[in-house]
């Protein structure tokens, strides 16, 4: 099972704030690691996952290697969601633009430069693949 994972950040406060207003995700516990990492563990509701913010007091203002990976997150309506992050003063990198199997899709950058895909999907689409995700799920659960 996949559990987290780890983004360094500049300002955990801010980071906190970005991803549990713009992605409802829910900041589940806050430590200090034994070599004085500050974390902060953010889940959505019903998933075991987690995003790990880690400041790091010893590296505030590091380089992030370009294009190194990007994180993808639902949107309901993507028109609506752009709008407000435009007007919130969030970097829009790639404009909403059509999908193969309907929605949207979208790439934006959150307050430490990382890049996030925003994704909407078309008419049954999400159900599909959640249907895929459960098959998967039951055929590793059988016993071969």
């Amino acid at each position: 099972m996949f559990l987290h994972t780890r983004l360094k950040v500049r300002n955990l406060e801010r980071s906190i704030a970005f991803y549990t207003r713009y992605f409802n995700m829910v900041c589940r516990g806050r430590k200090s690691s034994p070599r004085g990492s500050q974390l902060a563990f953010l889940t959505m509701p019903g998933s075991p996952t987690e995003l790990e913010l880690a400041y790091l007091p010893w590296d505030p203002d590091f380089q992030l290697p370009e294009d190194i990976f990007h994180l993808a997150f639902r949107v309901q309506d993507m028109s609506a969601t752009v709008v407000q992050m435009r007007a919130d003063g969030i970097n829009i990198t790639e404009e909403p633009s059509g999908r193969s199997g309907g929605g949207d899709m979208a790439f934006i950058e959150d307050p430490d430069g990382y890049e996030i895909e925003l994704l909407s999907y078309g008419p049954g689409e999400f159900e599909a693949l959640q249907a895929e995700i459960d098959a998967i799920s039951t055929q590793a659960a059988t016993p071969h």
